[in-house]
């Protein structure tokens, strides 16, 4: 996620959009060290000057990161799905089962992101664009 920020992708493509696997991985729970901690790049290198990329982006670096779409394949991590929704918004989290890790014997993760997205503590709305809005908005599909 970050090549693709500092790379300044999304200014030259501003319509791209990009799902990110497992609720966005570290970014969410990290956001201190993504903002304000990458604020301080090129600050403490030598060899060059990385801070001139912050200085070329045409947002603020932490205003892309939020720009991404995030699945909800967690492993069963509750917390890690709490922490998209309030990292990406209701907008951009979007259900994903992870297929095909539901092996018979083995954890359920398919079964356990269900039974987390059904007992999350938000409205019927934003549990409808978590299972099914969201993509359908996203990917243009008509239902």
């Amino acid at each position: 996620m970050a090549r693709m920020v500092f790379s300044k992708m999304f200014d030259k493509f501003p319509d791209l959009k990009v799902i990110t696997h497992h609720a966005g991985g570290m970014v969410p729970f990290f956001e201190g060290r993504v903002g304000p901690g990458w604020d301080q790049l090129g600050k403490r290198t030598t060899d060059r000057d990385l801070g001139k990329i912050l200085k070329e982006l045409k947002r603020p670096h932490l205003a892309y990161f939020r720009d991404f779409y995030a699945d909800t394949a967690t492993f069963g991590s509750r917390r890690a799905i709490e922490h998209a929704i309030e990292f990406f918004g209701e907008d951009r989290v979007l259900f994903a089962s992870d297929a095909p890790f539901d092996p018979e014997g083995g954890p359920m993760y398919i079964r356990e992101t269900i039974k987390i997205l059904d007992t999350l503590d938000v409205s019927d709305e934003v549990r409808r664009k978590l299972y099914q809005d969201n993509a359908v908005k996203l990917l243009g599909l008509k239902i």
